[in-house]
């Protein structure tokens, strides 16, 4: 049987970003929000558009938990 993962590996690959080690990961990252800074093409959030954000996560977390207990309880008692 074929397998779809590169040289017959399992697991994870060997390239590309998220197999990189998380401090280097936070370095690459670094450096291009300080350049899209410089460039003046990064965005900056206000303290209304934050507060905005952060009501709606709000909204999203409350109604989640409100789905994910009722689901819960249901398969629970199976």
């Amino acid at each position: 049987m074929a397998s779809s993962n590169q040289g017959g590996k399992t697991g994870s690959s060997n390239r590309g970003f998220a197999s990189m080690d998380p401090q280097r990961q936070r370095e690459i990252a670094s450096q291009g929000g300080r350049a899209a800074h410089e460039k003046g093409t990064a965005h900056e959030f206000s303290s209304e558009e934050a507060r905005e954000a952060g009501r709606k996560g709000g909204q999203a977390r409350s109604q989640n938990r409100a789905n994910g207990s009722a689901n819960k309880s249901s398969s629970s008692t199976r």
